[in-house]
């Protein structure tokens, strides 16, 4: 197993892509959105803005009628191993959290019943306003909604093994502060290109076993 005591660990998920089937985001914007937001996402898959900025200019573009967002947003579904893999990390001991720079609104729905912490952008709905409670204004960057590495980097200082799984651009700074990295998709690519260390998934049955060995593909 890549961390033998689990108890002494703290693993951390992304949402959108690594949970869920596919990013929430983009599917939403795809449904619903005006032209032009996949000219926002280029700009910030290349770097030129925040995920803070993106997010925000790709709200605007959505609306914010909330019966149909997260009637739309329920239709993409969640990896079938979540439920399963969360439990025994659990049992194992591990601290285990989700850490989403997406538009959040969702995922508290989706995944509430876990129990875990849920570190995401929230949705005011009394005023359609995309708010960013989890960022991190010392960061280095300073420009993401959630800062997925000061949470890790807090577990690390608490003396904990740190893992994250996740498949995205909002995970590469987390992913240089982790102890294990599993990687898929265009996260497993910057892994590779950048020689970050890691560790390819697809499914999150994968993780469950390279996290808890043969036993943990048990149901």
């Amino acid at each position: 197993m890549l961390v033998p005591d689990l108890s002494s660990a703290a693993v951390f998920f992304d949402f959108d892509g690594t949970i869920s089937a596919t990013d929430t985001g983009v599917y939403l914007l795809e449904r619903l959105a005006s032209r032009g937001w996949q000219e926002v996402g280029d700009r910030y898959e290349a770097g030129e803005i925040g995920s803070r900025e993106c997010l925000t200019m790709e709200w605007e573009m959505l609306g914010s009628d909330e019966t149909t967002l997260r009637a739309v947003a329920a239709e993409v579904p969640m990896d079938l191993d979540v439920d399963t893999l969360v439990k025994a990390l659990l049992e194992a001991g591990a601290e285990v959290a989700i850490v989403s720079d997406g538009f959040g609104f969702n995922v508290h729905e989706q995944l509430g019943h876990l129990g875990i912490p849920i570190l995401t952008n929230e949705v005011d709905w009394s005023t359609g306003v995309l708010e960013f409670p989890n960022g991190d204004p010392s960061c280095a960057c300073a420009s993401c909604g959630t800062c997925k590495r000061a949470p890790i980097e807090a577990a690390a200082q608490r003396g904990l093994r740190t893992v994250l799984v996740g498949d995205g651009v909002s995970d590469r700074r987390a992913a240089v502060a982790a102890d294990v990295v599993f990687a898929k998709d265009g996260l497993a690519q910057w892994c590779a290109s950048e020689s970050v260390p890691f560790h390819p998934f697809d499914t999150l049955a994968d993780v469950r076993v390279g996290l808890l060995g043969a036993w943990g593909t048990r149901r």
